[in-house]
């Protein structure tokens, strides 16, 4: 995008009115806007009262010279990142090198070229419109994200009631109606539209608690003493129903009389989003294990099924926001990939790790540790 210069102003600082008057017919020629000042104090004045946007100062000047005038400029907050282009006589190595250390964006030297002096010029806005640029659309960006955010929030907060509701009705007609009272074709899409149900609550119940997470609006509730085999149970029984409509199995092997300080529905999520997969991924007819583990100062809770497995290429990518994918399990279940990272992060707040072992053919074994006190 062509940059329009008139758009710029420039602060010309000088104590010797013919090198003020001179800079001024050059730089206004190329377009810009022009401010001037004859010393130091009278500059910050007008720095202050008209934020220019590049300042050209020189160094022996009067009352105060430019190196105070810098100095002073870039120890002011709002002021400090408008760019400063020494134009001074003073040309040792020691001098400019002093320049630069006081903020000096560049040094131009005494007597000067007119097409360096403008090449310098035009390259310092160039740099100030690309930084413009950039704010302007991390600002932009912002508030597209916040708008995505926004409306991620709305949809599935007020979709997950209603699919809550239907999700219970369908639990009620698969327990409620004999498998024998329906046609076959009849029987499989009740199961079908069960599944799909489950699938779409658990779809809108991750997006709603990933966009509070990212919005900084998902707050962590601890509660003390938790008893840990309580919660774990818990959540085990309502996957079983889940789990029957595959006719898998779940076994629960092992206990823990520990209690913990946790969340307990951060907790709960995990697991269940954690046996939702097991599930998901795991063939009818066959069984996933849940396993609780006592270790020194924490819990072990694994969760083994004997499904599809993950390839070696996207167990890499399972924890990455960036490139978290999603993949199809075995009833052709579908899934967003917000799940695994939701565990992550919920273990994560409860002080503990998520891990994984996988095998693609043989099955996957998905673990998390929950520190507890030392008796």
């Amino acid at each position: 995008m062509e940059i329009k210069k008139s758009d710029y102003s420039v602060l010309i600082i000088d104590d010797v009115d013919a090198n003020v008057l001179l800079l001024k017919l050059l730089i206004s020629k190329a377009g810009y806007k022009i401010l001037t000042a004859t010393n130091g104090q009278e500059a910050i004045k007008l720095v202050e009262e008209n934020n220019p946007d590049l300042i050209l100062l020189d160094i022996m000047m009067p009352i105060m010279d430019g190196h105070e005038v810098a100095k002073k400029l870039k120890e002011m907050p709002d002021k400090a990142n408008i760019p400063i282009i020494f134009l001074s006589a003073l040309s040792s190595t020691e001098e400019i090198v002093k320049g630069f250390k006081l903020g000096a964006a560049d040094y131009i030297t005494k007597p000067f070229n007119k097409e360096e002096l403008l090449t310098r010029i035009n390259h310092q806005v160039d740099l100030i419109h690309a930084k413009k640029t950039i704010v302007q659309q991390t600002i932009e960006l912002k508030k597209t994200i916040q708008g995505r955010d926004k409306l991620y929030s709305v949809i599935a907060h007020d979709l997950r009631s209603p699919i809550a509701s239907i999700r219970m009705v369908m639990e009620v007609l698969i327990n409620g109606i004999p498998k024998e009272a329906l046609e076959p074709e009849m029987y499989d899409l009740l199961i079908m539209a069960n599944r799909l149900t489950d699938d779409s609550f658990n779809l809108l119940d991750n997006l709603l608690k990933w966009t509070k997470s990212q919005t900084g609006r998902l707050n962590t509730v601890f509660q003390d003493d938790v008893h840990i085999m309580d919660l774990i149970t818990g959540v085990v029984d309502v996957m079983r129903g889940v789990a029957k409509l595959k006719n898998i199995t779940i076994n629960l092997h092992g206990t823990t009389a520990r209690t913990a300080r946790l969340d307990i529905d951060m907790i709960k999520a995990a697991l269940r989003n954690i046996m939702s997969n097991a599930i998901k991924f795991s063939y009818d007819n066959s069984t996933v294990d849940v396993s609780v583990k006592e270790e020194e100062a924490r819990v072990v809770i694994e969760v083994k099924d004997q499904g599809a497995g993950i390839n070696p290429e996207k167990q890499k990518l399972l924890f990455k926001t960036d490139t978290h994918f999603t993949s199809f399990g075995t009833g052709n279940e579908d899934g967003s990939g917000l799940g695994l990272l939701l565990c992550n992060e919920f273990v994560k707040r409860n002080g503990g790790t998520l891990w994984f072992t996988s095998e693609e053919g043989k099955g996957s074994v998905f673990s998390f540790d929950i520190p507890t006190p030392k008796k």
